[in-house]
């Protein structure tokens, strides 16, 4: 267990403005249930400037809050980012301004850490600027998957983003290699999905009537002789949405051993790297009726396998 021994008074900085103080006490309470931080509040041991707050006031610049003692679980501290790394993320960066990032992510790391992950991209770039500090993620990749990913600096911008995955108005491009010749009628895939968990511990995602309802738009990029490169259009946002929907279209995702059964191309059987990449994305800022777009180039080993593949 960790000990807290001491009352603690944090400000608040410009990331933080508007954000709740309930979301505030969790980032600040790592290892504490989120039952406790409510029962914190609840008994006025969280103050803000002095007086008793609700979950879900809205901080402002300058408040100061008042962080009780706590006993929580202990948490792991992140590891360290190695010179490589730092410069590679910092090659990675595809757009920046003062409220949000967006990053290249590369394939094989995690978005953020956790069972047994020691560094995730976000304990990452926290620690590659001292300004960045309160990154948060807008969003998330599987940790095979490469590209465009939303990292919010403020907290109103990341409030505006996440309402805006909601309501489905971020548009999301990915490009897959996929095996075997994807049929030119098939332009859409619209199965429910369903997460289950296997013994192992393994995460599964199965296309099930009683899961939650997941559309995805495909459209025929390049035709190899035993590939198809595709670009994906995800209407919804589910768990391995893009990677299930080829499954079960009878196309799986080249590299992609979890959801590939007896890979019809010995060559392409023997691809290790999930190659689905998160090419282009699309958003909206708070108060501005200007779009950001912003694209990522594919991973050097997708391009290569590209390379050498012969056109139909």
């Amino acid at each position: 267990m960790s000990v807290s021994e001491k009352v603690r008074l944090v400000r608040v900085l410009e990331p933080q403005i508007g954000q709740r103080l309930d979301n505030f006490l969790i980032r600040r309470l790592k290892g504490v249930p989120r039952s406790r931080v409510y029962r914190l509040i609840r008994r006025g041991e969280v103050r803000v400037n002095k007086k008793r707050c609700k979950p879900e006031r809205k901080l402002e610049l300058g408040d100061e809050v008042r962080i009780p003692p706590f006993t929580g679980a202990s948490v792991a501290t992140p590891a360290k980012v190695n010179p490589g790394l730092h410069d590679f993320l910092l090659r990675s960066l595809l757009y920046e301004d003062d409220q949000l990032l967006v990053i290249n992510k590369p394939p094989g790391l995690a978005v953020h850490g956790g069972s047994g992950i020691r560094l995730g991209l976000i304990e990452a770039l926290r620690q590659l600027k001292p300004e960045w500090a309160e990154l948060e993620l807008a969003h998330r990749l599987d940790r095979d998957t490469s590209g465009c990913l939303i990292v919010a600096k403020k907290a109103l911008f990341l409030k505006h983003v996440q309402h805006e995955f909601k309501v489905r108005s971020v548009k999301k491009h990915y490009l897959a290699i996929v095996h075997g010749c994807w049929p030119d009628s098939l332009v859409e895939v619209d199965a429910p999905l369903q997460k289950n968990q296997l013994s192992s511990g393994e995460r599964i995602v199965r296309v099930r009537d009683s899961g939650k309802p997941c559309l995805t738009l495909f459209r025929v990029r390049q035709r190899y002789q035993q590939a198809t490169l595709l670009e994906a259009m995800p209407e919804t946002g589910r768990t391995h949405q893009i990677r299930v929907h080829c499954q079960y279209a009878g196309h799986p995702i080249v590299g992609d051993a979890r959801y590939t059964r007896n890979a019809p191309n010995k060559e392409l059987a023997k691809v290790k790297n999930l190659c689905l990449h998160a090419s282009k994305i699309r958003f909206s800022v708070p108060d501005s009726t200007a779009a950001i777009e912003v694209a990522a180039p594919l991973p050097d080993y997708i391009s290569s396998l590209l390379d050498r593949l012969v056109e139909k």
